[in-house]
């Protein structure tokens, strides 16, 4: 423990021009009588610690010293990819090898380049969650995290369906990646038993036992793709009805902003040539009449509904209502 600390003292030091007892007490979480005897100890085993004394004094690093302990391991340079995320590294227990790696990049870039850490941070930050949303973070996601981390088989207990009455299965899973989504953690594994890449949501397992085997990862394994392909299926699979809706050139341009933008992207393309007002017929797949009521109202008279005729009705409930209300 007291090694690891005075490697990531000297790497301050060599980060930056001094720094004071105090700065290095609250970066290496130890008292300022700590720091002192840690100083001392660099100094006796040859590093050139120099301690200005007074005020405005501090320690820093003499004769353009320069340590060779600037190698990155696997799991810091794997984590150094995912710094702009420190949520999600938090998350999943990487906080600390995260914070090495960068410490170990501040010290070996060039003095003019040192503040770029903190300019970047300076000018970006990613925030996940949707707005509204209480998340908490899965129990069990740092175990999941460090089997996908590994190439290690894992034995989990995932509860299908939603709420705390939905049925338990064990599977045996290659854990292959993770996903972040809307601040909900997803694992993308293969089932071992089935050969089949499957989709499951953290905080529905139950349990997590690692397993004592590695797999052999399939090197033709694209998550990003993956995802996109589980994702764009998962968001068809939700529309399960259809309205026949006319739509004005200004309603079809603002149809992806009101509706699912794949729902929108189907119907459009699919769609004739405009009539004599320029106006085009599309047959829109919905979650429900009542989520289309909801949708299609934002689009106004932009949008025209041709069927069903409940839904039509609905909407013409709606403008009916609203002339009385305006009228006056």
């Amino acid at each position: 423990m007291r090694a690891a600390r005075l490697i990531k003292m000297v790497l301050l030091l060599q980060s930056r021009p001094s720094m004071t007892a105090a700065e290095l007490a609250r970066e290496l979480e130890v008292s300022e009588r700590t720091v002192t005897r840690d100083a001392q100890a660099l100094s006796e085993a040859g590093v050139p610690v120099y301690a200005d004394r007074g005020r405005a004094g501090g320690y820093r690093l003499i004769g353009g010293y320069r340590t060779r302990l600037t190698g990155l391991h696997r799991s810091e340079a794997e984590v150094l990819f995912l710094s702009g995320v420190p949520g999600a590294l938090r998350e999943m227990g990487l906080e600390d090898a995260a914070s090495a790696a960068r410490l170990k990049v501040s010290a070996a870039l060039l003095p003019s380049l040192r503040d770029a850490p903190r300019t970047a941070a300076q000018r970006f930050h990613l925030d996940a969650p949707g707005w509204f949303k209480e998340l908490r973070t899965p129990e069990l996601l740092p175990a999941v995290a460090d089997a996908v981390w590994d190439d290690r088989r894992i034995t989990a207990r995932y509860r299908r369906g939603g709420g705390e009455r939905g049925r338990e299965v064990v599977r045996e899973l290659e854990p292959y990646g993770l996903v972040l989504k809307a601040g909900v953690w997803y694992l993308c594994a293969r089932v071992a038993d089935a050969g089949a890449f499957r989709t499951y949501r953290i905080d529905r397992f139950t349990a997590v036992e690692p397993g004592a085997e590695r797999f052999t990862r399939d090197e033709e394994f694209d998550l990003p793709a993956f995802w996109q392909e589980q994702a764009e299926r998962f968001a068809r699979s939700l529309l399960r009805a259809e309205v026949v809706v006319r739509l004005t050139p200004d309603g079809a341009r603002r149809l992806p902003y009101a509706v699912d933008p794949l729902a929108a992207r189907d119907a459009l393309a699919a769609t004739d040539e405009p009539d004599a007002e320029g106006r085009v017929t599309v047959t829109l797949r919905v979650e429900s009449e009542e989520v289309a009521h909801t949708q299609l109202t934002a689009l106004g008279p932009e949008a025209e509904v041709l069927s069903p005729p409940s839904l039509r009705e609905r909407l013409a409930a709606d403008a009916r209502l609203l002339a009385q209300r305006y009228g006056e």
